[in-house]
């Protein structure tokens, strides 16, 4: 059992990071207007979070510019056009997905930009690559996360020598990633002890990204939190991909730190998420998510189902389980 003293005091380390544009904007191809980032940057402000996720620099090459809004690919200009010269104590941040963005010439040096925070994304059988990716940002003065997703599919051994890897290279940040929303809390006590063990043999943070597949980001959450975990994703009315993610609002009523402050996120939802909704786009917690999730199976399936607009659970289900 966890003192209680780790639910009603605040620890100063922990960091709220505002995910809602880069894995929100997986649900709607990055289309948000103008009105809704910026409105975002100022809830984000007012409420206290510490880091403000934009969205990917994808690769021109790889992706058309066409098919999707400008989130996806996080120009510099397009930032500065929201934030300024971000003269506040919120950080930005972009995602770099290993093999999906051309990071030597896509990231200029953080001088030049208003980013503050590269966040690495990366499969454990591309970690390699993820060091170069996580060696060129810290060089041109980037703070760095790195998220190894999918770790539910993982097997410990490989994830001990992943992290042992990443800790010799300049990271800040390792992200224990639950790309499935398979893992249950005391799964998460385990792994975050894993963690742990080794940021505090490299002196580095552990984050959490949990999605909500079995109703259960918020709670994975909390639980990295009990277990020393400091950087805590969470996105407004819990958009992103799939299932979702960690609801904002719920990490801003339960962290106890008094510069957090829930009102702004309610003004927030009130505006633009219920809009967001009531115009179609659809995210959230559903049976097609649930038994992805149970199966530890990528939601590939469950998404198709939900664009579909199918309603036939039980013959999906027999479909999902058939893979196994």
């Amino acid at each position: 059992m966890k003192e209680i003293s780790k639910l009603l005091d605040y620890r100063s380390d922990i960091r709220i990071v505002d995910a809602t544009l880069r894995d929100g904007g997986l649900v709607n191809n990055f289309r948000f207007t103008d009105e809704f980032v910026k409105d975002l940057y100022q809830t984000n402000l007012k409420a206290g979070v510490d880091v403000m996720e934009f969205g990917y620099k994808a690769s021109k090459e790889m992706f058309d510019v066409k098919d999707f809004g400008k989130w996806k690919f996080c120009d510099d200009e397009d930032i500065r056009a929201v934030v300024g010269n971000n003269d506040t104590n919120l950080k930005i941040a972009v995602m770099a997905d290993v093999g999906r963005c051309d990071y030597k010439t896509d990231i200029r040096p953080r001088s030049e930009s208003p980013v503050d925070v590269i966040r690495v994304a990366t499969y454990l059988n591309q970690i390699p690559a993820a060091v170069d990716v996580i060696e060129d940002a810290a060089a041109k003065g980037y703070e760095v996360t790195c998220n190894i997703m999918a770790i539910s599919n993982a097997q410990e051994g490989d994830i001990r020598v992943a992290l042992d890897i990443l800790g010799k290279t300049p990271v800040n940040v390792f992200y224990i990633v639950d790309s499935f929303g398979a893992l249950f809390p005391e799964q998460i006590a385990r792994i975050a002890a894993m963690y742990c063990e080794f940021a505090a043999k490299y002196g580095k943070k552990v984050g959490i990204h949990a999605h909500n597949n079995q109703q259960l980001a918020f709670a994975n959450t909390i639980e990295a939190v009990g277990d020393g975990v400091d950087w805590l994703d969470g996105t407004y009315s819990e958009m992103g991909r799939g299932a979702g993610n960690c609801a904002m609002e719920l990490l801003l009523a339960f962290l106890k730190n008094p510069k957090y402050n829930i009102y702004p996120a309610i003004q927030f939802i009130e505006k633009h998420m219920n809009k967001l909704k009531a115009d179609g786009v659809v995210w959230g917690y559903d049976m097609q998510y649930l038994l992805t999730g149970m199966l530890n199976q990528h939601p590939r399936t469950a998404i198709q189902f939900t664009k579909d607009k199918r309603k036939d659970f039980s013959e999906f289900y027999k479909e999902v389980t058939s893979q196994e």
